[in-house]
């Protein structure tokens, strides 16, 4: 069963490969590059890219009221993810460095990059910092409990969960008593080898 689980996972991580190689191509077609974290585009990319932006006065008088009447509920919304954000940092350097748990990156889920787009107007640069950042918080959220949860508790439920993260296919098998112990001491193992840079 393990076996046939860690064919999946490594399966999971050659698709994952070659979304990436997709992603090169689709760099290629529209002229960018990146170097590190920083995007590049080729010469005269940005100015053709200013040539598709909408003003802000028409984007204004284009957008539907329904938007504009449910935009101070959305960007409200900044103060629980503010709350969220502290507690993580908090979370991380407390709990997890106790643990031995290795911390998440948050320059590996927090990518703000949008913003770049010359086509973008201001509302839309600022709503797409918004999302990134909202999104990638959510998702460093979601690693951070997941190592929590391998650490503490990896079994998995009874029920089909939908949306569980890739750490969840190797944890116990729910009633697995026989091996729960043992599956226990090496996923914490595996922490402590992420931590140590040896894992993989």
């Amino acid at each position: 069963m393990v076996t046939d689980i860690n064919e999946i996972i490594a399966e999971i991580r050659r698709l994952q490969d070659e979304l990436e190689m997709r992603w090169e191509t689709l760099r290629e077609q529209f002229q960018y590059s990146l170097e590190g974290r920083r995007v590049r585009f080729a010469n005269g990319v940005r100015r053709l890219h200013r040539r598709y932006r909408t003003g802000i006065p028409r984007y204004l008088l284009e957008t539907p009221p329904a938007h504009i009447l449910t935009a101070p509920v959305i960007y409200a919304m900044i103060f629980p993810v503010l709350a969220l954000d502290i507690g993580l940092v908090i979370y991380q350097q407390v709990c997890l460095r106790a643990y031995g748990v290795p911390r998440v990156s948050r320059s590996d889920y927090l990518v703000i990059d949008r913003h770049q787009l010359g086509y973008l107007n201001g509302i839309e640069k600022l709503n797409c910092v918004y999302c990134g950042y909202v999104n990638g918080l959510m998702a460093l959220a979601q690693e951070v409990v997941a190592r929590t949860e391998q650490y503490w508790c990896p079994v998995k439920h009874a029920q089909r969960v939908r949306g569980t993260h890739l750490r969840y296919a190797l944890f116990a098998e729910y009633g697995d008593a026989e091996n729960y112990q043992a599956t226990l001491e090496k996923l914490r193992a595996d922490l402590r080898a992420e931590m140590n840079g040896t894992g993989d």
